[in-house]
């Protein structure tokens, strides 16, 4: 008789080969905990289990051969248990008579492929002429009765018929008894069970454990434990992963409160321009969040006052910066400054004037009393009120520089609250660029300036492009959209080293503060092809 695969394949198994990658020097020149945690960690975290598993199931464990008692059970009085049944078939004589049976136990064993690959028949060793592949023992114990309960593939049957070597037998005097399991060629995750009743020959309490012999070639015999739990080797695996993730958890933690290269800690104020206030507020919120321990607060009052409060401290040692939309100027000699940026502005007027164009000309006839009402440049028939800035804004020194040429608008004769009570022409000054936005959105006919991205977020003012032009910083690099201007960051002398405003201004001009400004449409200095782009008399 021959007992092959049900599957119909051969004795020859599959066979896997390895091949080892080999490591070489790269040259890395790594900081020693970006390495470890970097690369070595992770690396060891995918090979060794990766290892372990070929070594398991691959190299040591290829072929390997399972079994597990699944229950060792004592029968006591008439044995009507579950397994009643099968006890009284097993208690018949060849006579047909029942034999008293006295401190019965009822064994199943599982046998099963725990391997990677198959198990022949040919991989049994046994004895010269032998046909038994394996056999169970029963220290102080006989066996008197054994049946085959559980075929993982009813083709498996064939290999227990009479002369595959299944049978059970006494080791002559070892009071052992002994069940022959036949060379049942297995493939990956099959089974088969075996039910026995025997009999106790010897001793007292608890039966020994029973123990399974013979050999299996290309991986060996293992007593299995039920699959509700976990392998040692699998709880060792996890542990080690849970430590390597926990590792690098711990790294990122530490690296994301460690601040980069370039911070600086302490506490900066940043007074100045109006203009472009909220800029510098959400880049400093961006910086905040990239350097831990920096603290920055805002005090903006116009470019002037920024500028004189800078030289009034002395810089206060890199702990106070002045941002501003126009030159120094011969005022403030010790003061120096650093362009950061082309920045946009804007004409802003009331919706009822009527108008969403105009020209230089037209801007510059409006803003020095040439033209009082709005029919003049196309409009409604409303009276023309100017909202201007103080001096000393840099936004007005934009303004007057960039659309009045040498002309000076006339001083305002009232305050705000009065022009929008009146119905004449009139002009009056204000202090911010908030303030000239919400003047000109409350006062019918009225006419500003601004700068163009504060503009274009406040509500009940109309934007007015400048000879068919709109504010786009393309356009102020291009020179065809006349009303830009250069936004600077003033210290008093040269900061002083490692100090929080010199870190900061680092930021604005070459670091994450360039995408700050870009969002407001504005165009980086350090971005312009030719930097002298950024002279404010271009």
């Amino acid at each position: 008789m021959v007992c092959e695969h049900p599957s119909g394949r051969g004795g020859s198994a599959v066979r896997l080969a390895e091949d080892g990658d080999r490591w070489r020097n790269q040259g890395w020149y790594r900081p020693v905990g970006e390495l470890l945690f970097g690369f070595v960690l992770p690396l060891a975290g995918i090979a060794i289990p990766v290892g372990a598993f070929v070594w398991e199931f691959v190299f040591v464990g290829r072929k390997r051969l399972g079994w597990r008692v699944q229950m060792d059970t004592p029968v006591t009085g008439e044995a009507e248990s579950g397994h009643a049944g099968a006890l009284r078939q097993l208690r018949q004589t060849a006579e047909g008579a029942e034999r008293n049976l006295q401190d019965l136990s009822v064994v199943l064993v599982r046998i099963e492929n725990h391997g990677a690959t198959t198990i022949d028949a040919t991989d049994y060793v046994t004895g010269q002429n032998g046909q038994a592949g394996l056999h169970l023992h029963f220290p102080q114990r006989r066996v008197i009765g054994m049946a085959v309960t559980e075929l993982s593939n009813p083709g498996l049957a064939v290999c227990f018929e009479p002369d595959s070597g299944f049978g059970h037998r006494e080791l002559a005097g070892q009071d052992i008894g002994v069940i022959d399991l036949p060379k049942v060629p297995l493939n990956r995750s099959d089974h088969y069970k075996i039910l026995a009743t025997l009999e106790r020959t010897a001793g007292a309490g608890d039966y020994p454990e029973p123990t399974m012999q013979g050999v299996v070639t290309g991986g060996g015999i293992t007593k299995t434990q039920g699959r509700s739990g976990a392998s040692l080797l699998m709880l060792v695996l996890i542990g080690f992963l849970v430590t390597v993730i926990a590792a690098m958890a711990v790294l990122d933690i530490v690296e994301s409160e460690a601040a980069p290269s370039g911070c600086a800690t302490g506490r900066l104020t940043v007074v100045g321009s109006t203009a472009f206030a909220r800029v510098v507020e959400e880049a400093g919120e961006l910086y905040e969040r990239t350097c831990p321990g920096s603290a920055i607060g805002y005090e903006f009052e116009g470019s002037e006052r920024g500028m004189t409060r800078v030289d009034d401290a002395r810089g206060a040692d890199g702990a106070l910066l002045a941002i501003g939309d126009g030159p120094k100027g011969a005022d403030f000699p010790a003061l120096v400054q650093r362009p950061l940026a082309l920045s946009l502005f804007t004409v802003v007027v009331h919706p009822k004037t009527g108008v969403s164009d105009l020209t230089v000309e037209q801007i510059r006839d409006l803003f020095l009393g040439r033209v009082t009402n709005w029919r003049a440049v196309g409009g409604a028939d409303l009276p023309v009120r100017v909202v201007n800035r103080y001096a000393g804004s840099g936004t007005r020194w934009n303004f007057e520089t960039r659309l009045l040429d040498t002309g000076q608008p006339p001083e305002p004769g009232i305050t705000c609250n009065e022009l929008a009570r009146g119905g004449e022409p009139g002009r009056c000054q204000t202090l911010t660029t908030g303030d000239v936005l919400d003047e000109v959105a409350g006062i019918p006919g009225a006419v500003g300036y601004s700068e163009a991205a504060d503009a274009a977020d406040a509500a009940g003012v109309v934007r007015v492009t400048i000879g068919g032009r709109p504010a786009t910083r393309e356009a102020a690099a291009e020179r065809t959209y006349p009303f830009w201007g250069v936004e600077y960051a003033y210290s008093y002398g040269d900061f002083a080293p490692g100090s929080i405003g010199a870190s900061f201004v680092r930021f604005l001009m070459r670091e994450g503060g360039q995408d700050v400004i870009r969002r407001y449409g504005n165009l980086p200095c350090a971005e312009l092809a030719d930097a002298s782009g950024c002279h404010p008399y271009r």
